[in-house]
C-alpha cells in the first residue's frame, strides 16, 4: 500500500466512523496502558491520565476535532481546486506569476464560494460544539473544562428535572446560532458577490 493510500485512510476514515468508535479508540490510545504511555514511559517520562485530568480536556478534544474533520474538509477544498481551468494558470505563469502570486491571484479567489460557503455553515454551529463526543469524553473530574451548552442542558433537564429551564437554554442556543448564521451571509453578501441566499 502506498504512503498515499495510507494519509488518505488515516484523514478520512476518522469523520466515516461513529464518534462513539473514535471516542473509543481516544479512550483506548490515552489510557494508562496505551500506546500514548507507552511512548511517553520510553522516552524516560512519568505515566499521564490525560483523560482524568481536567487540563488536558481542551487539548484532546480540539486535536481529536482535527484528526475527525480535516480529512473530509480536505475532500471539500480538493474538489473546488480541482474545479479551477488550468488555463488561468498557464496565463499567469505567461505573466511570470511565481507559485506564491498563482495561489494569491488564482487559487484563492477560484475557491472564494467554497471558503465562504463553509465560513457561513461553520459560523452557524459556533455554539453547537457537539454533544456526544464531549459526553462519551467527559467525567465528573473534568467537568470544569469540558462542560459545554449541551452537555449543560442534558444535565439540568433529564438528569435534574428541570424540562422548561433546558429547553429555554436549548431554544436560546438554536436562536444565537440562527442569527449568527444570518448575519455571517449578511455581511459576506454585503463585502462580496458571493452569499448563501
Amino acid at each position: 500500500m502506498s504512503i498515499k493510500k495510507i494519509v488518505q485512510t488515516v484523514s478520512y476514515m476518522p469523520h466515516l466512523i461513529s464518534t462513539v468508535v473514535v471516542v473509543g479508540m481516544i479512550s483506548i490510545f490515552l489510557s494508562p496502558r496505551g500506546i500514548v504511555n507507552h511512548l511517553l514511559e520510553s522516552m524516560g517520562m512519568e505515566r499521564i491520565l490525560f483523560l482524568q485530568d481536567s487540563k488536558y480536556f481542551r487539548t484532546i478534544f480540539i486535536a481529536s476535532g482535527i484528526w475527525q474533520e480535516l480529512g473530509w474538509n480536505s475532500i471539500i477544498y480538493l474538489s473546488a481546486l480541482s474545479n479551477i481551468d488550468p488555463t488561468l494558470y498557464e496565463a499567469a505563469i505567461i505573466d511570470g506569476a511565481n507559485k506564491l502570486k498563482q495561489i494569491i491571484y488564482v487559487t484563492i479567489p477560484c475557491i472564494t464560494p467554497t471558503i465562504i460557503t463553509m465560513l457561513i455553515l461553520r459560523t452557524g454551529r459556533l455554539l453547537s460544539v457537539g454533544f456526544e463526543k464531549v459526553y462519551l469524553l467527559q467525567a465528573p473530574i473534568t467537568y470544569e473544562t469540558s462542560d459545554v451548552i449541551s452537555t449543560f442542558v442534558y444535565r439540568q433537564g433529564l438528569e435534574g428535572g428541570q424540562f422548561s429551564y433546558a429547553a429555554a437554554v436549548g431554544l436560546f442556543n438554536s436562536l444565537v446560532n440562527l442569527f449568527f448564521i444570518i448575519a455571517s451571509n449578511y455581511l459576506v453578501r454585503r463585502y462580496s458577490e458571493y452569499s448563501l441566499w
